[in-house]
């Protein structure tokens, strides 16, 4: 049955659920980061994230009490402790001697080692070892148990992440990196776009093909012969290699097709009427560019800032190879990547700092998403 709009109940219904669908495919991973983010260490390895709110179980090893701790009772010689540290709440469902079988005996029950060696393990963690022989050696016995933990958050990951050393200063860094690098190509390829899109000049389609063509570069092909000519320009004029002047010209080259693409679709399809009529009235290509067309143009310069933003803020490779690892040019991915360690062994941090790196870009998102999509569609039914 078709509705006023005259699209069916069915058709309209369909599109809600795409709608919801796409939108809870990209909602979901991002909430099980936030979810990861606060979970304690041994949870995140324990199970997953939609978990978070169940009690989590783990296998773990642990050794029993040396012979300087054994007490004579009843003719039998006696271990007794605990395999749980003060204050934990976790409680033991079962135990065993060998890494084969760590679960062979229920939580409770009194296991026969043999020889008369007994071993009773409780869900709280106690324990009693017993043999009618003296224990000896300095080592304990080692045991293998399963053990529940009930569901536990904390905020340690981020104060690991956001109190520790350099990462105020690396913000800042992003932040000087980041912001001029949006802001650069987007004025170049603004002049570049309108005068691609409305100014007759020899060579024209052959620049338009140039820059399409540069779209399917892949950055790490450019980077080397680009670092080498960056470095034989500052050699010359003697300008120091690792500075912010060469990431930002970095960023703006690799940066700059897709921005005149983008900005050359959305300028192209104007109304050549308004254009014709400012002519008439005597206003020169410059007039028209700032007074006509960028205040028509906002939505798709508000477009490519976000996509720019975010290729930038994210971005660890040009860092890397433009700036250096001092504490004043460091920037957050870096400065995070080296939280983590040579070997990844505080990866537990891993999920915060994601979390934390994306809180800037969801508010740059949210602050322009209005325009986003219609600057990526407006351009595309017409162009010049």
């Amino acid at each position: 049955m078709a509705g006023s709009s005259g699209k069916s109940v069915v058709g309209r219904f369909g599109v809600h659920l795409a709608v919801l669908f796409f939108v809870a495919l990209w909602t979901v991973p991002t909430l099980g980061i936030l979810v990861s983010s606060l979970r304690d260490k041994d949870q995140i390895i324990a199970s997953g994230w939609w978990t978070a709110l169940t009690s989590s179980t783990r296998t773990e090893a642990g050794r029993l009490g040396t012979a300087a701790d054994q007490v004579e009772k009843d003719g039998r010689f006696q271990i007794a402790g605990n395999l749980f540290e003060e204050g934990e709440s976790r409680k033991i469902t079962a135990f065993g001697t060998r890494s084969q079988e760590p679960t062979r005996y229920k939580a409770g029950e009194v296991a026969d080692l043999g020889d008369g060696e007994t071993l009773q393990v409780n869900e709280d963690g106690s324990y009693v070892y017993a043999s009618p022989k003296a224990f000896e050696g300095e080592r304990g016995r080692r045991v293998y148990y399963s053990a529940s933990s009930p569901p536990k958050f904390t905020t340690q990951n981020y104060r690991t992440v956001l109190f520790s050393e350099g990462i105020g200063r690396s913000f800042l860094n992003s932040l000087t990196v980041t912001i001029p690098a949006t802001v650069i190509p987007i004025l170049i390829a603004a002049f570049a776009a309108y005068a691609l899109a409305w100014m007759r000049f020899p060579g024209r389609a052959l620049l338009i093909a140039v820059i399409i063509g540069l779209l399917v570069v892949p950055l790490q092909m450019s980077l080397i012969p680009l670092l080498k000519l960056y470095n034989g320009v500052g050699t010359f004029f003697g300008v120091p290699s690792k500075t912010y002047l060469g990431i930002w010209l970095a960023h703006t080259g690799f940066g700059l097709p897709f921005a005149i693409y983008l900005l050359r679709s959305y300028i192209a399809g104007l109304p050549r009427e308004i254009m014709e009529s400012a002519r008439i009235d005597g206003a020169s290509d410059f007039e028209i560019f700032v007074k006509i067309v960028l205040p028509l143009s906002f939505p798709v310069l508000a477009s490519f800032a976000i996509f720019q933003f975010l290729w930038v803020w994210n971005d660890l490779l040009v860092a890397m190879v433009f700036l250096g690892t001092e504490a004043d040019q460091i920037v957050l991915t870096a400065k995070l990547n080296a939280l983590l360690g040579s070997r990844g062994g505080d990866w537990e941090i891993l999920t915060t700092s994601a979390f934390v790196t994306i809180i800037v870009p969801l508010i740059v998102f949210f602050s322009l998403q209005r325009y986003f999509v219609r600057g990526l569609l407006a351009g595309s039914v017409k162009g010049g």
